[in-house]
């Protein structure tokens, strides 16, 4: 009779657990799990995303401008860099103040983003100065120029449409500098500092223009 007791409270015990296994995973191992998951794809997004524009942040832009400088040289095909500064900020955030300020940053970005390739990238530096950063453009010099500067012009003539915000009429230009990623194994702090140079070459000509890295 012990025997079989025992036999019973283990069968018993036994069943309890494979029917409330299922259930202690559906109610308590699988939200937990989900929990994570979501909580390391926020804190992945955070790091790599600035938090005013929900572009690529400066981290984010060196580690993609590494694996395309690489890439061009690799496979020979041109890739460009563009640094676009806002022309016209300061005096927004003077004259509007920094709310004004911010939903201009927000708007270039939903533009930027608006008029690249999916495989492309768009990011804030800082400040008012915004990259794109076009992959595989041409395997020839000449057309990858032409190419760049066409892109640059469309992200200038889209800087200057004036918006609305809060009754207020807000409008900026865009100076870029371009710096072409060819086949030279180049690191991101050259590629980046060729297109700063260039850009401020733009600003000196008398603003709203793309100017190449010579």
């Amino acid at each position: 009779f012990e025997m079989n007791t025992f036999s019973e409270a283990a069968l018993d015990v036994t069943l309890l657990a494979a029917l409330s296994a299922p259930s202690i995973y559906i109610w308590v191992i699988k939200p937990f799990v989900n929990a994570r998951d979501e909580a390391l794809v926020q804190i992945s997004h955070l790091a790599f995303t600035d938090p005013l524009t929900q572009l690529a942040n400066r981290r984010h832009l060196l580690k993609h401008l590494e694996r395309v400088i690489a890439s061009s040289a690799r496979h020979k095909i041109y890739g460009a860099l563009l640094v676009i500064d806002l022309d016209g900020f300061k005096l927004v955030n003077d004259v509007h103040g920094h709310d004004a300020g911010d939903a201009v940053l927000v708007e270039i970005a939903k533009r930027f983003v608006s008029s690249i390739r999916s495989e492309d990238v768009a990011g804030r530096l800082g400040g008012d100065e915004f990259v794109v950063l076009v992959d595989h453009i041409d395997i020839d010099k000449h057309n990858a120029n032409d190419k760049a500067l066409r892109i640059a012009d469309k992200l200038i003539n889209l800087a200057k449409i004036p918006f609305e915000f809060n009754g207020k009429t807000l409008q900026v230009g865009a100076s870029i500098g371009i710096s072409l990623l060819g086949f030279e194994h180049l690191d991101t702090d050259a590629a980046i500092n060729k297109a700063d140079i260039a850009m401020y070459r733009a600003k000196k000509t008398g603003k709203g223009h793309a100017v190449f890295f010579d």
